[in-house]
């Protein structure tokens, strides 16, 4: 069985800073570790979100208790997204450094948030490298389940898998309410899956999903906003082409890509 914890090769950087990163990736635990004496506020705590939410002020309250020049760290960020305003007055009125961890910063963009204008660099945590894991790693089971942290630490990592893509819509879709359709992203999901590593056609991409093609580019588009998939540009040789060359789809982690084939399976 794998250990608990492992090192991330992740440097932090030396003022504050968003981390980003898909859910399971070991974000929070990686901050834990790395800052052991941070004041953390959890915002995936209902009480605590909702002491926030039902008190505005409540946080700048906080923060005037806070030695100059100590470190917060801000779980779940892109919950209640205007503190962002309050974080920026207290880097630069108390020079307070703050770790502002999101599965996505989706919401954060959408909503026209302050991202703190360069006070706070970004950083993207993705699932275990090889090297993180040292004398655990294994590659058979690495392409069985893939290297999302909350699989590969699981006791019954088959289970943990096909649950993610569960937790996936429940708390990061519905949630954090990113589409209005949430039975039509599910849908689109695992047809996506087949698209891995594939040339993407969203043509026929909508076409198999039943929505239209615009409903489907905004479902690509939150796949990469939430950091599970990436698209990759078709080289081009000249500046101006007539023909436009379709990108390319890779998944984060390819044992998300067999669960969501597994659901697709399961309808049929």
């Amino acid at each position: 069985m794998a250990r608990d914890l492992y090192a991330r090769l992740l440097v932090p950087p030396k003022h504050s800073f968003f981390l980003f990163g898909p859910r399971g990736t070991g974000k929070s635990t990686c901050v834990r570790e790395t800052f052991p004496h941070a004041r953390r506020i959890d915002l995936f705590d209902e009480a605590v979100y909702q002491s926030y939410l039902g008190q505005p002020g409540l946080f700048a309250q906080e923060l005037r208790a806070v030695r100059s020049g100590e470190t917060i760290f801000i779980d779940e960020i892109q919950r209640l997204p205007w503190l962002l305003n309050e974080v920026h007055r207290f880097i630069e009125e108390r020079r307070l450094r703050f770790i502002l961890c999101g599965s996505s910063a989706r919401k954060l963009k959408r909503e026209g948030t302050n991202l703190l204008a360069g006070r706070a660099v970004q950083r993207v945590m993705h699932p275990f490298m090889p090297a993180e894991l040292g004398a655990d790693f294994n590659l058979e089971t690495a392409l069985s389940y893939g290297m999302l942290p909350v699989i590969w630490q699981s006791e019954d990592r088959r289970d943990a898998l096909l649950a993610y893509a569960r937790l996936y819509l429940k708390e990061e879709i519905q949630a954090e309410a990113l589409v209005r359709n949430l039975q039509g992203f599910a849908r689109f999901l695992p047809l996506a899956a087949l698209f891995h590593a594939q040339t993407l056609n969203i043509a026929a991409l909508s076409r198999d999903a039943g929505a239209s093609r615009t409903t489907v580019a905004g479902y690509v588009d939150i796949l990469e906003d939430t950091l599970l998939a990436f698209r990759l540009l078709a080289y081009e040789s000249r500046l101006r082409v007539r023909e436009k060359k379709h990108p390319k789809l890779y998944w984060v982690n390819e044992a998300i890509v067999q669960a969501n084939k597994h659901q697709l399976d399961a309808v049929k």
